[in-house]
């Protein structure tokens, strides 16, 4: 018989909850989006959070989140917003279709009275709202039970059952796991104290196993192997791109030569500098990135920035060279002629920002 399923198992799994409840009454964490102890959890915060969270860290996210809320306090004040502005106060916090998403989002639910919708179906209708996030704000927001798993879950339901296959063709039985655990009261709490848990005490790396409410629980701890888990299939190494970026200023020093990027794909409807393909392989030659000059700046005499802009995204590595030239040009009729001293309040992503830095200081 599999002894994952013999009775034993399953009545520590039903002792699961209650153990981490009262723990999480003890230690839970204090977070700017989330509801103190007898507060009603506000959904648009617990949205906003999540749709931060994804791919970033808390630490990261918390300046960001109370930036935002300050800016826009509530669901139709985001919704108001233009595209641009959200778009340049998410700068920094990467993958920036979650940040277009938002907005559409914000739309959609202003549109149809400024509620979130209850339950996980209609959530995952909404832009940019998953299994994990519409689970989570089903949860948070309104005690609905749900089957709330993220990486830290993952993590802790791995450990909690040693389950030995690697992420992440596994993540199927790690989610029925999950399930079983889940108890049908006070389903946010709950979700929230396993997040906690995987956050603060079953970590990646050096679990804190004698602070952890289910060691007594834990298979991955009776076995000595918590550290081990969850095992992950050896990822292939990133590819390495290159590019070369142009830095067109005006003579004045007041305009510099800007593009945007198409609207679906990496970095959709952000600001760039113009520049070559960003191709793996070797660095383009000059002969090649001249090829793909700003038109009409063929002639102008262009230097190399000294050093290069390195940025690493979730598939690839990239090297840019960026090259600096001035023109008494019209810059508005090449493309978008952006003031430089409005740089810093522009939706610039930060490998864009790495390349202009290179410009200004050479």
């Amino acid at each position: 018989m599999d002894t994952l399923t013999t009775p034993r198992t399953y009545d520590a799994a039903k002792a699961v909850a209650p153990a981490l409840l009262a723990w999480y009454d003890r230690h839970r964490r204090r977070l700017p989006w989330r509801a103190e102890p007898g507060e009603t959890p506000n959904p648009y915060h617990v949205w906003l959070s999540e749709v931060m969270l994804q791919q970033t860290t808390v630490p990261a996210v918390i300046p960001y989140f109370r930036k935002f809320t300050e800016k826009w306090p509530n669901i139709e004040a985001l919704s108001r917003a233009p595209l641009d502005d959200v778009l340049a106060a998410w700068a920094g916090l990467g993958y920036y279709a979650r940040a277009r998403n938002l907005h559409k989002c914000a739309g959609e639910i202003a549109a149809q009275g400024g509620m979130f919708p209850q339950d996980e179906a209609a959530l995952k209708a909404l832009p940019g709202v998953g299994d994990y996030m519409a689970a989570a704000i089903a949860s948070i927001s309104f005690d609905r039970p749900a089957n709330v798993v993220d990486g830290n879950v993952e993590r802790v339901v791995a450990r909690f059952f040693a389950i030995e296959s690697p992420l992440p063709g596994v993540k199927a039985e790690i989610r029925a796991r999950a399930a079983e655990l889940a108890p049908r009261k006070r389903p946010g709490d709950y979700a929230q104290a396993m997040m906690d848990l995987g956050s603060g005490v079953c970590t990646p790396r050096s679990p804190k196993c004698l602070l952890c409410p289910l060691a007594g629980m834990c298979r991955a701890h009776a076995l000595g192997v918590a550290e081990t888990l969850p095992r992950k299939e050896k990822k292939k190494p990133k590819p390495t791109r290159h590019a070369v970026a142009f830095w067109l200023q005006s003579r004045d020093g007041g305009h510099v030569l800007m593009r945007r990027r198409p609207e679906t794909g990496l970095l959709g409807g952000m600001l760039e500098l113009p520049s070559t393909p960003w191709a793996e392989g070797t660095p383009w030659s000059d002969a090649e990135a001249r090829a793909h000059l700003p038109a009409g700046a063929e002639r102008l005499n262009w230097r190399k920035a000294e050093g290069q802009a390195l940025h690493t995204f979730t598939h690839f590595h990239l090297i840019a060279e960026v090259w600096c030239a001035e023109t008494d040009a019209d810059l508005s009729a090449l493309g978008i002629a952006q003031p430089v001293n409005a740089l810093g309040d522009a939706a610039i992503p930060t490998v864009i920002a790495k390349m202009i830095r290179l410009a200004r200081q050479s």
